[in-house]
């Protein structure tokens, strides 16, 4: 992640403290330039600066709930992916019975190693790169050793109720876990991030320009904007950031599944 994106190896709480800094800085500096030009501007300009102001602030709405919405989708698909590998798992498990005897054992025994490495592998840092290499080469490794069971299963038992039903289990449980994998790499753009943190940037210095044109500091309405701004900002890119931050997906259902799996 760290060679393709600027802003995934920083980390969240520096982000919005910066921008919040930035914010704060700007609007002060917003105030002293209005100030500064206060007499000299009658009140037409005043009143077109109030309406530039709202264009501004319209476009930071417009600009907010597009990004959190583009967070909260990858977010949540990312939880229904999780749900989907863990019932694909489950019911791979279950159709592993209708294998032949010979190999039961070791198919289930070699499911509750996967579902141990896939738990692990939820709670690591996508940027911790060479461990989840070493996780995904482990994966790997357990897929194609249940599908050398599903074709040894086929062979002494070719029944498509059987063997059959199987195969079609565990090719569920690799495409849902290649689903999962893929949507661990899907971000909000950071060309979106990096404009939201100029029109903020913009915003705080409008805000601050239109109160020095009043000749009025208002310090803690424009502090208490800044430091929301901030704060959707950090809700935004934690939900942007699988593994890693305060917003997490919820482990607990490949968790109760590995419970289950373990009492049979």
């Amino acid at each position: 992640m760290s060679n393709q994106e600027l802003l995934y190896d920083i980390n969240s709480i520096a982000i919005t403290g910066t921008l919040f800094v930035l914010i704060i800085l700007f609007n002060e500096f917003g105030f002293r330039i209005g100030r500064f030009v206060q007499h000299r501007t009658d009140e037409e300009i005043k009143s077109l600066t109030g309406a530039i102001q709202a264009s501004v602030l319209g476009l930071l709405a417009l600009l907010l709930g597009f990004s959190f919405n583009m967070s909260m989708q990858r977010h949540d698909s990312r939880n229904h992916a999780l749900v989907d590998e863990a019932n694909a798992i489950g019911t791979a498990v279950l159709r592993a019975r209708l294998l032949p005897e010979s190999i039961q054992d070791d198919v289930e025994a070699t499911f509750r190693e996967y579902i141990e490495l896939r738990i692990a592998m939820g709670t690591i840092d996508l940027s911790r790169t060479a461990e989840r290499n070493q996780y995904n080469r482990e994966v790997a490794r357990l897929q194609a050793q249940l599908w050398a069971f599903a074709v040894a299963a086929a062979n002494e038992d070719p029944r498509a109720v059987t063997s059959g039903s199987f195969m079609t289990a565990l090719n569920a449980v690799i495409d849902t876990q290649g689903t999962r994998h893929a949507l661990l790499q899907t971000h909000v753009p950071e060309v979106v991030l990096f404009l939201l943190f100029i029109v903020f940037i913009v915003a705080g210095g409008m805000l601050g320009y239109s109160t020095g044109l009043s000749g009025k500091r208002v310090v803690i309405p424009s502090a208490l904007v800044g430091f929301l701004i901030a704060l959707i900002v950090f809700i935004i890119i934690d939900l942007d950031r699988p593994r890693r931050g305060v917003i997490q997906v919820n482990q607990g259902y490949m968790t109760a599944l590995s419970e289950l799996v373990a009492l049979d």
